[in-house]
């Protein structure tokens, strides 16, 4: 026997009601669909989300200075200078979990070149800040440990800063005003993109942390600094260096069981893990959601093959009395329902691809296809065929011969 034969017969029986079959393959192609669209969606939101955490370095710790009380008032986290310069050398020569530690000391200043003006974020900090951002120059050199200890009036651009003062032109050895004071630009940097908090990181200009401290940003607690980064050793060490952080501190800071710590130390890898897993979970939900349209399209196909074998008792009988056993109604009818719910999920692919490259297209949602998704549609509604498929194709092989020939 042709192994072939039931598809065979299965195909036939479709085209001769084609606007029945399509009708009901119709449940399939949007549940299908819809379960791509809505995984490309939540993918393309995780992917994002890892992608500008990334941005911001690997193995990061971020240590926040503490807060003031003020008539029984307590500001937010940073509102107290309480950590020095000193303590960032520390944290660099005392952890062995730690590779590299870099000051911030921020601030918005005006900036001058020719005729050309911009505001944006003066950073002060040390050479290490770039190693553990992973930023790399685009032009230039990069600052130098002599360039803090003699506060050098030099600093490093972002694109963005340097598109508004130079245009196409390459900043590199010019000068720009800095709230007055004249700097060399000795530095520019790749472009970033923009943070998790939808921030632009370009936007920024780099000086030695002490040339701000004394002529730029007017400290008035001299050798104390903002937040500080971290980068552990490896990601395993992770744990063990913000232990280590915590640890050096407290005992410089000389921290109590009894008294409020006046730093914050986060670990950023965990907000990674956090913001990814609710991404993840999102996805999930609206691939569920989804998933219903599956289930009731599922539904419509029992329907239309239990109104199939209905109308083809006699057909069923026909074939039974020239020598059709029932294996082969059951493989007939079983066939039609899987080729019903394939069609549709081939279909439903094609419609949720292109839904997907449509919405990244008109509304600038990151999406991102996954082949295992595609492959499990297409599993899954050939399960849904067999499934929904099985009870109809049955009941047509369990019928009657006689009875079958008889029915009108």
């Amino acid at each position: 026997m042709d192994i072939l034969l039931p598809v065979k017969i299965a195909a036939r029986a479709l085209r001769v009601n084609l606007m029945r079959s399509f009708l009901t393959m119709l449940g399939i192609m949007i549940g299908i669909g819809a379960v791509i669209v809505m995984v490309a969606v939540g993918s393309g939101a995780t992917k994002q989300i890892a992608d500008q955490i990334a941005t911001m370095g690997s193995n990061l710790i971020l240590i926040l200075p503490g807060s003031t009380t003020s008539g029984g008032i307590r500001a937010g986290g940073g509102s107290a200078p309480t950590l020095t310069f000193e303590d960032v050398k520390a944290i660099q020569s005392e952890c062995p979990a730690v590779a590299l530690a870099a000051p911030e000391l921020r601030g918005t200043a005006q900036m001058v070149a020719g005729n050309m003006n911009w505001s944006s974020l003066v950073t002060g900090t040390t050479p290490a800040l770039l190693s553990i951002r992973d930023w790399r120059l685009a032009a230039g050199r990069e600052m130098t440990s002599s360039d803090v200890d003699t506060a050098q009036k030099v600093c490093i651009m972002g694109k963005t800063v340097a598109e508004n003062l130079f245009g196409d032109d390459d900043p590199i050895g010019k000068q720009v005003r800095i709230k007055g004071v004249p700097f060399l630009i000795i530095g520019l940097l790749e472009r970033k993109g923009r943070s998790a908090q939808g921030t632009d990181q370009d936007d920024v200009v780099y000086v030695p942390i002490t040339t701000a401290q004394r002529k730029i940003l007017g400290n008035a607690f001299p050798g104390m600094v903002g937040p500080v980064l971290v980068q552990a050793a490896s990601q395993e060490q992770l744990a063990q260096a913000e232990s280590e952080i915590t640890s050096l501190l407290d005992q410089r800071h000389h921290m109590s069981a009894t008294k409020e710590r006046d730093y914050t130390v986060r670990n950023l890898s965990e907000i990674l893990a956090v913001s990814q897993q609710s991404a993840k979970t999102m996805s999930l939900l609206l691939g569920a959601v989804a998933s219903i349209s599956l289930i009731v399209g599922g539904i419509g196909i029992m329907n239309i093959m239990l109104v199939s074998v209905t109308e083809r008792t006699r057909e069923i009988g026909i074939r039974m009395a020239i020598g059709a056993k029932e294996r082969d109604i059951l493989l007939q009818f079983l066939a039609e329902a899987v080729l019903l719910t394939m069609l549709g999920g081939f279909i439903g692919i094609t419609l949720g691809v292109g839904g997907a490259f449509a919405i990244s297209g008109f509304f600038g949602w990151p999406t991102l296809i996954s082949g295992e998704a595609i492959l499990l549609a297409v599993a899954f509604s050939s399960g849904i065929g067999i499934f929904f498929g099985f009870y109809p194709a049955r009941k047509a092989a369990g019928l009657n011969p006689i009875d079958a020939l008889r029915y009108e």
